[in-house]
């Protein structure tokens, strides 16, 4: 009776999960002549739909807001993962007075509301010039990741043996040099990890996104907001479910392929002493 109430609590979540997703495919390959057609399985289908996605004729330029989430996203990872190990290996590792107080700044960072940084940072960003440019959305998203890196990987650093580290000093290498050599090879599987999740993180950003990009520097998630179709004044539903498919089917194999390593990365811990 418990494994049948298991695997029915299990389809339910799936079904949640999936459901939304199945119905953006259904309606990617769907007619638009028949946008709102309730039928739940795939019926008139086309392919249409993913060229429209790409059409500039209307305005859209789908291609390019694909380049530049690829190029906030992996810029933004790169340099939270640089800093996050740091500070992670810091608050795991190393005693100092106000380690306690520092984590939990970097924790309450994660908590603080986006909406209310929206009017100063625009301000700042006009300021400075860098309105519309890739920086104006890169720096948000690396405070708004930077402190769920850190959490991850300060968790799977206080795991691993000190004794390793101690060898380490021991042999004549620094704490820097035992950090880079030796503790963070064994974190590996927690940093790639840690990279996939922030990566997803800043290219679904739209709120700040919106307000401080330019035509020529939009991610994906203002692009597709802003399609236009042959009437304007109806949204075209079909090509935006078919650019929702184009950018999700890349993250979900991504994700399937490296499924172990990210499992791995969130469960071990390193040997245990």
């Amino acid at each position: 009776m418990r494994s049948a109430s298991t695997y029915v609590g299990a389809l339910i979540i799936l079904v949640w999960g999936l459901g939304p997703f199945y119905w953006m495919a259904v309606t990617a390959f769907r007619d638009p002549t028949y946008t709102f057609d309730n039928t739940p399985w795939p019926t008139h289908l086309t392919t249409e739909n993913f060229k429209n996605a790409f059409d500039t004729s209307r305005g859209n330029n789908f291609g390019r807001a694909l380049t530049n989430s690829v190029v906030i996203g992996a810029a933004t990872t790169v340099i939270a993962l640089l800093i996050g190990m740091m500070a992670a290996y810091a608050l795991a590792r190393i005693t100092f007075r106000g380690k306690t107080l520092v984590a939990g700044l970097v924790l309450s960072a994660s908590m603080f509301p986006v909406v209310v940084l929206v009017t100063p940072l625009f301000q700042l960003f006009t300021d400075i010039g860098w309105l519309g440019h890739y920086q104006a959305m890169i720096i948000p998203n690396i405070s708004f990741v930077l402190p769920m890196t850190v959490y991850v990987l300060a968790s799977f650093f206080a795991e691993l043996p000190w004794e390793l580290e101690e060898a380490a000093r021991i042999d004549g290498a620094s704490r820097f040099q035992a950090f880079r050599l030796v503790m963070l090879p064994l974190a590996a599987p927690a940093v790639f990890t840690t990279a996939i999740l922030a990566f997803i993180a800043a290219v679904n950003e739209y709120l700040l996104s919106s307000l401080l990009s330019s035509d020529a520097t939009e991610p994906v998630t203002v692009a597709i907001a802003r399609f236009s179709g042959n009437d304007p004044l109806v949204q075209p539903y079909t090509a935006i479910m078919a650019a929702g498919i184009i950018v999700t089917v890349p993250l979900v194999i991504m994700v399937l392929l490296f499924q172990r390593r990210i499992i791995s990365g969130l469960t071990a811990g390193g040997v245990k002493s």
